[in-house]
């Protein structure tokens, strides 16, 4: 098994490595929320390219806990990357004072989705940098993610791992405890939990994800058909947008 897991996190280290030699960027922009996927994902771009090369950006709101943005700075310590902690509450502000501005969690979480990713990107394209997505196969399939929010990156170290295999690969890295045993939450209002959100555990959708896919997107029981409900209704997000390709 730890035969198994080395080869898997080599593969992501030269897929990193790949993109980073190959773009001819200086670095590596993470976001970081103090949640589990951020910090594997951080982890692995330090393991291929150094620690000094990564830059986490650790970017709350008013409803981000304190515990979150913590969390967040030790695994920059622990990972010797560099940290940068920015308010993204003036900019919501900004977007309050718009004509028509409506508010809702939904609607305010998205916009705080997409203002983060704005934010990685202003400091990508600056210092010549590559924006690393902290995206996971469940959510991928599941559509359990924004728009050019947290779904948009450059590279995606691990888009290919479910959720139960991500936190399998958290337990052989140097993680705060506190990181390991943490509730998934996106942090986008208070008390936001994921499970609680799409109503089954991870483990309970995996398991159904990886049954369907066995079974040619096939449902045999409720969880699977309401996770293959969700896998459709999501399937906007992993399209390109239609469009009409002009001739030749």
């Amino acid at each position: 098994m730890e035969q198994q897991t080395e080869c898997a996190m080599g593969k992501i280290e030269q897929l990193i490595r790949h993109a980073y030699w190959s773009s001819g960027s200086t670095g590596i922009v993470i976001g970081l929320s103090g949640g589990i996927d951020s910090a594997v994902a951080a982890t692995m771009c330090c393991r291929a390219v150094g620690g000094e090369r990564v830059r986490g950006l650790v970017l709350p709101s008013s409803v981000t806990l304190p515990g979150d943005i913590e969390d967040a700075e030790e695994i920059c310590r622990r990972l010797r990357m560099e940290c940068c902690v920015i308010s993204i509450d003036p900019v919501l502000d900004a977007y309050r004072t718009m004509p028509g501005y409506t508010e809702s969690p939904y609607l305010l979480g998205n916009l705080m989705a997409r203002t983060r990713m704005a934010v990685l990107y202003y400091h990508a394209n600056r210092d010549r940098r590559l924006v690393c997505g902290t995206s996971n196969r469940t959510e991928y399939l599941l559509g359990y993610s924004t728009k050019h929010g947290d779904s948009a990156a450059d590279i995606q170290p691990i888009l290919h791992l479910y959720k139960t295999e991500v936190y399998a690969l958290a337990e052989t890295m140097d993680l705060p405890d506190r990181v390991l045993k943490k509730p998934p939450s996106a942090g986008l209002w208070p008390g936001q939990r994921d499970e609680e959100e799409i109503g089954l555990t991870y483990a309970e959708i995996d398991a159904a994800l990886a049954a369907l896919s066995r079974s040619g997107w096939k449902s045999t029981n409720s969880t699977e058909e309401k996770v293959l409900a969700m896998v459709r209704a999501g399937e906007h997000k992993r399209l390109p947008p239609p469009a009409l390709i002009p001739p030749g």
